[in-house]
């Protein structure tokens, strides 16, 4: 007697969306299916891990080098992969949703990379999960266009030879796409984001000379990439691909994974390409795994923690030096200002401090940046091609003048500065501002000419949370309270509504998005990721 078949995946409390038939076929289903059978049971060993390391650190207040890897660290002798010819030159990359638009305008930008994101620059509605992949089908197959409704200006790719490389970011393992489930349970948005790309154009993408290029997420240890590549390996089998086409590039946002560069680069070293440096979710989650540190742990105002305080500079120092000793490319952070069409003298100052930015990057020794607009991606590749001229990368520099103690990695306290009042108003106006846009399905949002994503909202709420429970006094005598939140919120609820008129603020989200913040902010119990509540109520 045979086995029985083994269930298909259900599409569940979704409307029909207009093409989604050739995104959600039976084959590519059928393998997203089988990911879930396989990998999640993994996925929630390590997500509960997170929690008992988490945990430790709170009783510790410490992080070190892990010592049963020691042997990783040590051994001078492994590398990673070559990089494909795709991958060798990433000396800009520009990020941004898969939204139609976005699509062409990132593809067309002149940048190297384009990092296609279905994570945090993007609200993971059905609509924008679905319609995303069918964007990229389209690019690759040349069948896109669109034209601005507003507008009526029209958009449609360059040449081929003077496209990005797309290099695809889904989900963190923490989020779960609940419109599409197995025997009643949630598939993990990552596996649907990864599966659904991966079936579709695998095979596509190395007929146009590249390949199936990830950025991984929120990747808290070298454990969790090695599930990585396991996936990758199973994947690779299944559609009959050659092992080693697949190339991922971890971003480094996470504290815990800072102390694990080696080995998260060992785990994958058949598919890595490199590492890269995120900013926000970086701060976010110091203040999440050292919320119980006390005063020596307290972030000031997230505008004066520039990349050149001590513990920003060893993390980005120890990353520069962990990829190129083992032949993977190091990408710096983002420039995320937004040109304003109105005001020079603001641009002037902006671009000013973006350069500096991208010069002290390529300075250090990163082999590429990333930028949020189009129009920065001259300014950055001005920076990088004064290092690097002809060159497609500088992993010659292994910069062995690098030598990072456990301790400087967390040394908040060598930052000279302190929270102040302004920096709490802004951490409640971005809060509000974003989560808004977040729950009309915008990930990507521009606030203060500022292109904004979730990871912003993240060090926003964890800021005030932080300086409520560390009992922070600012510059003006105020404390950090949660009355004096709840006042400032609803200020900025008043201003909101004067600015935006009655009828527009009714038609928004902005009373959801007031009280979702000041929940995350405010409750005793800190949630791990502002996303998860919020997506109960994205719709």
């Amino acid at each position: 007697m045979s086995a029985p078949a083994p269930s298909p995946l259900a599409i569940v409390d979704a409307e029909p969306l207009p093409r989604q038939d050739e995104v959600l076929t039976d084959a590519a289903l059928a393998f997203v299916a089988e990911l879930h059978r396989r990998f999640t049971p993994r996925r929630d060993e390590l997500l509960a891990r997170r929690g008992e390391r988490r945990a430790e650190i709170a009783r510790t207040s410490s992080l070190d080098f892990l010592t049963e890897t020691a042997s990783v660290r040590n051994d001078d002798s492994w590398k990673v992969a070559p990089a494909p010819a795709a991958l060798n030159d990433r000396r800009v990359e520009i990020t941004g949703p898969t939204d139609r638009k976005m699509t062409i305008n990132a593809l067309n930008s002149g940048a190297k990379v384009w990092l296609a994101d279905f994570e945090d620059a993007s609200a993971p509605t059905w609509e924008n999960v679905v319609t995303g992949q069918l964007n990229l089908i389209d690019a690759y197959e040349r069948k896109i266009d669109f034209t601005d409704p507003g507008t009526g200006k029209a958009y449609a790719l360059k040449p081929a030879d003077e496209l990005a490389t797309a290099v695809v970011r889904p989900r963190g393992w923490h989020l779960d796409e609940r419109h599409l489930q197995l025997d009643g349970r949630a598939v993990p948005g990552a596996l649907v984001d990864f599966g659904l790309y991966f079936f579709h154009n695998a095979q596509r993408l190395i007929e146009l000379g590249k390949g199936p290029y990830f950025y991984l997420p929120k990747t808290e240890s070298y454990l969790e990439a090695r599930l990585w590549n396991e996936i990758f390996v199973f994947a690779q089998d299944y559609v009959g691909i050659p092992q080693g086409t697949v190339r991922a590039t971890v971003l480094i946002e996470t504290i815990t994974a800072a102390y694990e560069m080696d080995e998260i680069l060992y785990e994958l070293r058949d598919h890595a390409s490199g590492l890269n440096a995120g900013r926000w979710d970086y701060l976010f989650s110091i203040v999440k795994n050292f919320r119980d540190g006390g005063s020596k742990f307290v972030l000031p105002d997230r505008n004066l923690v520039t990349m050149t305080a001590p513990f920003m500079r060893a993390y980005t120092e120890l990353l520069v030096r962990t990829c190129h000793k083992r032949g993977a490319h190091a990408i710096g952070g983002m420039a995320a200002f937004i040109p304003s069409r109105r005001d020079a003298e603001v641009n002037k100052v902006a671009f000013e401090k973006v350069k500096a930015d991208k010069d002290r990057e390529a300075g250090d020794g990163f082999d590429g940046s990333w930028v949020a607009h189009p129009d920065l991606v001259p300014i950055a590749m001005e920076s990088f091609d004064a290092v690097l001229g002809e060159k497609p990368n500088q992993k010659e520099r292994l910069r062995e003048d690098v030598a990072v103690a456990p301790g400087d990695l967390i040394a908040v306290d060598s930052l000279d500065a302190r929270p102040t009042y302004e920096g709490l108003v802004n951490a409640v106006q971005v809060g509000i501002r974003y989560i808004e846009a977040w729950l009309r399905g915008l990930g990507a949002v521009a606030i203060f000419n500022l292109m904004e994503d979730a990871a912003t909202a993240e060090i926003s709420r964890s800021q005030i949370w932080q300086w409520i429970n560390a009992d922070v006094v600012f510059e003006n005598g105020e404390r950090a309270t949660a009355e004096l939140a709840r006042r400032i919120a609803a200020e900025e609820l008043a201003a909101i509504r004067a600015e935006t008129g009655d009828e527009a603020f009714a038609a928004g989200k902005w009373q959801q998005a007031h009280d979702l913040l000041l929940q995350v902010s405010l409750d005793e119990d800190y949630a791990d990721f502002l996303t998860l509540p919020a997506y109960e109520q994205l719709r």
